[in-house]
C-alpha cells in the first residue's frame, strides 16, 4: 500500500463525532486541561491536581462539560511503563472523580514526558477505561453544536513527533526535530488534508501540546513557527490551544487565537519570552505560585466560541469570544 493511500486509511479512521450532552443553552462544551500528570511518588498526585479536578467538576456541573480535552504531560516524569501501570489509577481515575466529571469522555494527547515513557500503552489503556479516548497519536474529532447547522472541528495533534523531544527542564530548551522524519511527514500531510477538509465548518481548532506561542519559560516553538503557523493563518483556524508551559494564557496573532492551560499540576510566573511574541500579542497572563491551579473552559454556540480561564478556586480569571469563520 502506497504512503498516500495508507494516509486516506488513517484520516479515514480517526475522526469521531461530538455530540452535546444536552446543554438547556443548546451549546457544545469541554474543559481544556494541560501538564496535569501528578508525581511518580507517593501519593502520585499534588494539591494543585487534586484542587483542579475537583472544580473541574464543579464546572462541569455549573457551565457544561461535554468532555474533557487532555492537553499532554498526563503522567510526570516518565509517561507510564505499560497498559496496566498503577499510575493510570492513582494519577486519573482516582483523582477526577467529582460528580460532574463522571460519564464524561477525556480525549487524550501525548506530551513530552509521556513520550519520555510508553505512548503506545496510553493508546491502549483505551480498551481499559471508558472515559479516556486516545485512538491514534493524532485525530479529528467533528464537534456538532445542538440546535442549529453549524459544524465544528477539532483536531488533535502529536507535536512531539511533529517536532522532536524536550525534556522541559532546561531554559529555552527547545525540540531539535523529530525523531522519524517520514512519520513527521505524514502527520503533516494528514493535518493539511484536514484543515482542506474543514473549509465549510464554522468552527476549527487545533491543538497540541507545544505551543505555537508563549511568552513563559519555553517560550515560542519554532518547529511549529515554521510548519503549523502558516496553516493556521491560511485556514483562518478560530484557535489553537496547547500546554507545556505551566501558567495560562491567550495571545491573538493573525486571526488566530492562542489558548495555553498548562496549569493543571505546576504554576510558574515567569515571562522571559515576553519579546518573543509579536507585539501586542498576550491579552491575558496568569501563573502565580499561590494559586491552586487552573484550565479554560470552551462553550460553542452557532455564534461564538466562548472561551473562559479559571482558577481551581472557581474564580473567572479571563474570558474571549471568538467569532465564527464564516459570518
Amino acid at each position: 500500500m502506497s504512503p498516500q493511500s495508507l494516509l486516506c486509511l488513517t484520516a479515514l479512521a480517526l475522526v469521531t463525532s461530538v455530540t452535546s450532552g444536552g446543554d438547556p443553552g443548546g451549546a457544545l462544551t469541554f474543559l481544556a486541561l494541560g501538564d496535569w500528570g501528578g508525581v511518580p511518588d507517593p501519593p502520585f498526585v499534588t494539591p494543585r491536581q487534586v484542587a483542579t479536578a475537583a472544580t473541574m467538576g464543579q464546572v462541569a456541573s455549573e457551565r457544561g462539560g461535554d468532555f474533557v480535552l487532555a492537553l499532554g504531560d498526563n503522567f510526570y516524569y516518565e509517561g507510564v511503563r505499560d497498559e496496566w501501570d498503577p499510575r493510570f489509577q492513582d494519577t486519573f481515575e482516582r483523582v477526577f472523580v467529582s460528580p460532574g466529571l463522571r460519564g464524561v469522555p477525556w480525549y487524550v494527547m501525548a506530551g513530552n514526558h509521556d513520550h519520555a515513557g510508553n505512548v503506545t500503552a496510553q493508546l491502549r489503556y483505551s480498551r481499559h477505561s471508558p472515559r479516556w479516548h486516545f485512538p491514534h497519536p493524532y485525530y479529528t474529532l467533528r464537534l456538532h453544536i445542538p440546535g442549529s447547522n453549524s459544524s465544528a472541528r477539532l483536531l488533535v495533534l502529536d507535536t512531539v513527533l511533529l517536532c522532536g523531544h524536550s525534556d522541559d527542564f532546561g531554559l529555552g530548551d527547545i525540540p531539535e526535530g523529530p525523531r522519524d522524519a517520514v512519520a513527521a511527514g505524514a502527520h503533516l500531510a494528514w493535518l493539511r488534508a484536514q484543515l482542506e477538509a474543514a473549509a465549510g465548518d464554522s468552527f476549527v481548532l487545533v491543538a497540541g501540546h507545544y505551543p505555537v506561542w508563549s511568552v513563559a519559560k519555553h517560550g515560542p516553538t519554532p518547529c511549529l513557527l515554521r510548519l503549523l503557523r502558516p496553516l493556521l493563518r491560511r485556514h483562518r483556524v478560530t484557535a489553537y490551544l496547547c500546554g507545556h508551559d505551566h501558567n495560562l494564557q491567550y495571545l491573538e496573532e493573525g486571526g488566530v487565537g492562542y489558548i495555553l492551560s498548562g496549569a493543571g499540576n505546576f504554576m510558574e510566573d515567569s515571562r522571559p519570552h515576553e519579546r518573543s511574541v509579536p507585539p501586542g500579542s498576550l491579552r491575558f497572563f496568569f501563573g502565580s505560585p499561590a494559586s491552586p491551579g487552573g484550565f479554560a473552559h470552551l462553550r460553542l454556540e452557532p455564534g461564538a466560541v466562548t472561551v473562559t480561564f479559571l482558577e481551581a478556586t472557581g474564580r473567572v480569571l479571563h474570558r474571549v469570544t471568538l467569532p465564527p469563520r464564516h459570518p
